[in-house]
């Protein structure tokens, strides 16, 4: 799941992004409202959490602006500011949630489940599957034919970047992009190490096999 952050505190940024990727979110960060609001007009996200004392353009008005171009994406303020008139403006100007600063970060990710339950519906927002593969991002617990897989962070991220695409052959290069985040040599071997590990648990005592390597294209799974 990908989430648009908008926070201008470094400090605070980091320990929401680090937070929330140890959780298996993918995470886009934004130091100032005007590049928050072209990330949310480019691109689709699941959820966002914007500060409201932002550099540029506040998150007011970053929200104002998203909900007038009819974008739907959940949003979850952040701020300081802690008076009813606050949260009051900001739900009535498009958020869907607000906590207020200093808040614990149980709380943020309990409240990003709860809205993309609401927004999505439980079961579609939070299993994905492929035949008796199930993965539930909420329950970071992944099953096959009902039999519990156990699975590092960084497969987990893997096999639900491969299952949101499924049927379709993703890339080494892709696989990086948006699993690992950051770039890496492409004469690396980090992406086949990895599906080998991931296909080793998800396959080795099934007959029927998911995980498959597509030579000189990528991995698909089908």
């Amino acid at each position: 799941m990908k989430v648009l952050l908008l926070e201008d505190n470094s400090q605070c940024a980091d320990f929401i992004v680090q937070g929330l990727q140890q959780a298996g979110f993918q995470v886009i960060l934004s130091a100032d409202g005007v590049d928050g609001l072209f990330k949310a007009r480019t691109e689709t996200y699941d959820v966002a959490v914007i500060d409201i004392m932002l550099p540029k353009l506040d998150g007011l008005s970053v929200i104002e602006e998203v909900r007038r171009a009819k974008i739907k994406t959940p949003i979850i303020v952040l701020s300081a500011r802690d008076s009813v008139e606050s949260k009051v403006k900001g739900l009535e100007i498009g958020a869907d949630d607000y906590l207020s600063k200093p808040f614990s970060f149980s709380e943020l990710l309990a409240r990003i489940y709860a809205l993309l339950r609401r927004v999505g519906g439980e079961n579609e927002a939070s299993v994905l599957c492929l035949e008796d593969l199930e993965l539930d991002l909420f329950g970071h617990r992944v099953t096959r034919a009902g039999q519990k897989l156990d699975l590092t962070a960084l497969e987990f991220k893997l096999l639900e970047y491969l299952l949101r695409n499924k049927g379709r052959v993703v890339t080494k290069t892709t696989i990086l992009e948006h699993v690992w985040e950051y770039g890496f040599d492409p004469q690396t071997n980090v992406v086949e190490a990895q599906v080998c590990r991931l296909r080793e648990k998800l396959d080795k005592n099934f007959a029927r096999k998911l995980l498959k390597t597509v030579r000189g294209f990528g991995y698909v799974l089908e």
